[in-house]
């Protein structure tokens, strides 16, 4: 109730409390109001004599009454030159921003000078509401020409972050709401009003009033990005059908400050190195960067900070916890149901209190309004796209940390970080922040694979044919995660229904057996080149095993009714491996495939309701195969003659005969396969210490089985399982029996 009173007082005269203002020179003394007070009281007498002359400057301009012309008055150029050094170098205090912005929005003074007042405003810590509120009022009375009107517009857009408090400019919703129509600030108006919107700011009228501009104007981004925002708060005011594929809405607004905020931040972080900020739930050092500040830090100004600390009993009255103030996680499950998200929405990032409230919010504008932001975020400063963020690849390989920490925190992919690879990838080297890319594409929102394909794995399949063996590794790591992340998802949403309708981007069944089985498909197509071109790596083996260990187990351990059987290309290097490993890996995956499998049959034929998957043919014909040729190869030594499949190792007698092979049937048993023969040899010097002929003959019989114990001892636990389940063998019993009469 409270907060509903306070919009209607606010249409009264807006109005500047001088008690909240404190002059220069009290700037300059109380250095313990925040760190950059702090440093500048700490620093050499020619920095006094900057903000000697900076007051000397504002003074100047407070008394400015009447036109005056920048060619003719020196102390004009000269303080308005003052404050533009300072303001671009090391950022102006909080005291100035009212005269400055007074002064530029007031008239008095020529456009060239407006503009350059303007584009010096760079806080040094923070904007006082106030001073913001109180140049807002000077658009009343249209005395500053509209290319001032827009600059402003930019200019608050650019430093809300900056802002200490925004209550009152909340307030000014409608005031902004009215300068709609206006064609040239349309957009940057969107764009302000799209980062105070609240559900209580969305009126029927005002959605009106925008789908009327709409119509005459066209599908505008930064309409479509309001009525989008609206259409989340009040779905049952919009009819119309939008665009769902989040895209750039709005312009870049910051151009004109953005070098300064960085020379600010960079001198800032420079000559603190221990910053006295209060942070919530987090140490990390503030970036250089604004955008990448994903800290919520309670704003300095003695103003603010008086109504943060001794308003507690306001707060509750306005049923509103600040996140300000939240540090613990008891409050917040205590004031769960009165928080209320920051404007900036970036500092949810890193603060694992605000993603909790995250995950158990139902409310989509959270993340329309975080997409927004980190999709802009990641536009403007990807290193690889814009030339002149290259110097600063360090930050942005920190900045995708912190996305993929939160991604790994929500268990969650964020569309926004999808739409920047697909924009991205055709243009990345492979290098630049590999590890941060190649984490956050595992973590790829469940989409349509065609779009997938053509944006993201077009592109990475040509990195990965002509990168190094560590790369290929690298991506089929990243893949494999992909999997299991889409696995998990769908996990989760067998169990909870209701969580998943809102955020997942495709809601069949259908939809994501397709898309997973076309994710496999592709894994399989690279993995067969990839092995042909590395000739059959045991180490990228290894990682493409790994894939297909999560692939064959997905029917029972995911509950998905999909099997995907290895390409020939996979399987075969893998049967006739150099290494033991990749031979148990190998087994050990096919023996998941057989129990998923005979579930699945068992399944189709006690289930009485006809099943909307069904395992096809073509799976168990390919898993046959693939077993004939692995009993033929390790068992009865029959390989060469009885495997059928198209791409297998059947060659005729008369062929084998001519390699000058003795006992070339046997060549790829447990025993005289490669990969098992250095355990035949340890076994023959404890079974045979007297024969240093090393008689892999010897190895039958009794013999046979005493080496397949000895080959399970070894931790062989795939061949085990395989043999077990897929090979038929005398009966336990009977083996025991016959033990015992050679005993």
């Amino acid at each position: 109730m409270q907060r509903r009173q306070s919009s209607k007082h606010s249409k009264q005269p807006l109005r500047v409390h001088d008690s909240n203002q404190t002059d220069l020179s009290a700037w300059r003394k109380e250095g313990s109001i925040n760190t950059e007070k702090t440093v500048q009281n700490q620093q050499s007498p020619s920095d006094d004599s900057k903000h000697n002359s900076l007051e000397q400057a504002v003074k100047f301009f407070e008394k400015v009454q009447d036109r005056v012309s920048l060619k003719k008055s020196e102390g004009l150029q000269k303080h308005l030159s003052t404050v533009e050094s300072i303001g671009l170098e090391r950022g102006l205090p909080p005291e100035v921003f009212d005269t400055l912005l007074t002064v530029a929005l007031s008239g008095k003074l020529a456009d060239t000078v407006n503009t350059r007042l303007l584009k010096s405003l760079v806080p040094a810590s923070v904007i006082p509401e106030s001073s913001v509120v109180s140049s807002v009022s000077w658009l009343c009375v249209s005395k500053c020409t509209s290319n001032v009107q827009l600059l402003f517009l930019r200019w608050l857009i650019t430093m809300f972050d900056f802002i200490d408090c925004k209550e009152q400019l909340h307030a000014l919703y409608g005031f902004f709401f009215s300068f709609i129509h206006d064609e040239k600030l349309c957009p940057y108006v969107c764009h302000l009003l799209y980062l105070l919107t609240k559900k209580e700011n969305v009126k029927p009228f005002r959605v009106r009033r925008l789908l009327d501009l709409q119509a005459k104007t066209g599908m505008q981004p930064h309409l479509q990005a309001l009525l989008s925002l609206y259409k989340v708060f009040r779905p049952e005011l919009m009819s119309i059908t939008l665009p769902g594929k989040m895209k750039t809405y709005f312009k870049n607004s910051e151009a004109p400050w953005k070098a300064a905020i960085n020379a600010v931040r960079r001198r800032n972080q420079a000559n603190s190195p221990v910053s006295q900020a209060l942070c919530l739930g987090t140490t990390q050092p503030q970036s250089r960067k604004r955008k990448w500040n994903a800290q919520l830090i309670i704003p300095a100004s003695s103003a603010n900070a008086q109504n943060l600390v001794g308003n507690s009993e306001k707060n509750s009255a306005n049923d509103f916890f600040p996140v300000e103030q939240l540090q613990a996680f008891t409050q917040l499950v205590e004031n769960i149901h009165c928080l209320e998200f920051p404007s900036q929405m970036g500092s949810v990032l890193t603060n694992p209190l605000l993603l909790h409230y995250m995950n158990c919010n139902k409310d989509e504008s959270i993340y329309l309004r975080l997409y927004y932001w980190m999709g802009q975020t990641l536009q403007e400063e990807c290193t690889w796209c814009v030339v002149e963020n290259s110097q600063y690849e360090e930050e942005f390989k920190d900045f995708l940390e912190i996305i993929y920490k939160a991604e790994c925190f929500l268990q969650e992919g964020f569309s926004s970080c999808e739409e920047f690879l697909c924009r991205s990838l055709p243009l990345w080297d492979g290098s630049c922040c590999r590890s941060q890319i190649l984490r956050l594409m595992s973590w790829i929102p469940l989409s349509s694979f065609s779009e997938m394909k053509s944006h993201i794995c077009d592109p990475l399949a040509q990195l990965f044919f002509t990168s190094s063996l560590y790369f290929k590794c690298s991506v089929l790591e990243c893949l494999k995660e992909l999997l299991q992340n889409w696995l998990n998802w769908h996990v989760v949403r067998l169990d909870s229904e209701s969580d998943y309708q809102f955020r997942s981007l495709n809601t069949t069944l259908s939809g994501l057996v397709d898309g997973i089985a076309e994710l496999i498909h592709f894994v399989g197509w690279i993995s067969t080149v990839a092995l042909r071109l590395e000739n059959n790596c045991t180490f990228l083996l290894y990682f493409v095993l790994d894939f297909y260990e999560v692939v064959c187990d997905m029917y029972l351990k995911y509950n998905l009714p999909l099997l995907i059987m290895p390409p020939a290309g996979v399987f075969y290097p893998a049967l006739l491996s150099m290494d033991s490993v990749s031979l148990n890996q190998l087994c050990y995956i096919m023996y998941r495939y057989r129990t998923n499998l005979v579930a699945a049959k068992e399944n189709e034929l006690t289930k009485k309701k006809k099943q909307q998957f069904k395992f096809s043919s073509q799976t168990y014909q390919e898993y046959n195969q693939y077993i004939i040729a692995m009993v033929g190869c390790l068992w009865t030594s029959n390989v060469f003659q009885k495997d059928n499949h198209p791409q297998g190792v059947r060659l005729d007698d008369e062929l084998l005969k001519k390699t000058g092979v003795q006992e070339f049937k046997n060549s790829f048993n447990i025993v005289y396969h490669p990969a098992m023969m250095g355990y035949a040899i340890h076994f023959l010097q404890q079974a045979c210490p007297d024969d240093p002929t090393f008689n892999f003959s010897l190895i039958k019989g009794k013999k046979w089985n005493w080496y397949l114990d000895y080959l399970y001892a070894q931790g062989l636990e795939g061949l085990k399982l395989f043999v077990e389940s897929s090979i038929n063998r005398v009966s336990q019993a009977s083996q025991n029996k016959a033990r015992n009469v050679e005993v």
